[in-house]
């Protein structure tokens, strides 16, 4: 019986080497996405936190530049909440893409600023887009809301941060 169940471990890792050699792009944009789930995890429990614990009581209106957020919205409680969530889930996502995704055994130091780059772009559109989510889904979901929001911003985060690794942090 352990030699069976020894064996079907195997060939699962054949399988699974088989199809990295066979679509390895494929499967590192598998991959890609699964070793996000660690900054997914790092993302939303610091949101949780800071929302429930850190920030709990700055609910005043936050109205600067793109930002909106209203009490309603978490006021601006919630704009730190979203801002400390998304940068500690890309300070952790960035050592967990470049040790196991990519392997790359480039020099942080030099490409740093492409990172920063691009985390501050997908960063501002994370910021910026929770408080027009929440506010059209609070009506029908009421406080998954932010959630939700948060669930939207991880997927525009790999639409701009995967490409970027890939072919230009990472290369």
């Amino acid at each position: 019986m352990k030699e069976s169940i020894s064996n079907k471990g195997h060939g699962l890792v054949a399988l699974f080497k088989a199809f990295k050699n066979k679509y390895p792009n494929i499967y590192e944009f598998i991959l890609f996405n699964i070793m996000s789930n660690v900054a997914t995890i790092t993302n939303f429990c610091v949101l949780w936190l800071s929302t429930l614990l850190l920030f709990r009581g700055l609910t005043s209106p936050f109205d600067w530049w793109i930002f909106h957020y209203s009490p309603a919205q978490g006021g601006l409680g919630g704009f730190l909440s979203f801002l400390l969530a998304y940068v500690c889930a890309q300070i952790v996502n960035f050592f967990v893409q470049r040790k196991i995704v990519f392997g790359a055994q480039i020099q942080i130091r030099r490409v740093i600023g492409w990172y920063i780059l691009t985390v501050t772009v997908a960063g501002l559109v994370s910021v910026w887009l929770p408080p027009y989510v929440i506010s059209v889904l609070t009506p029908y979901i009421h406080g998954l809301a932010a959630t939700v929001a948060n669930v939207l911003n991880i997927i525009i985060q790999v639409v701009i941060n995967y490409p970027m690794m890939k072919f230009v942090i990472m290369k």
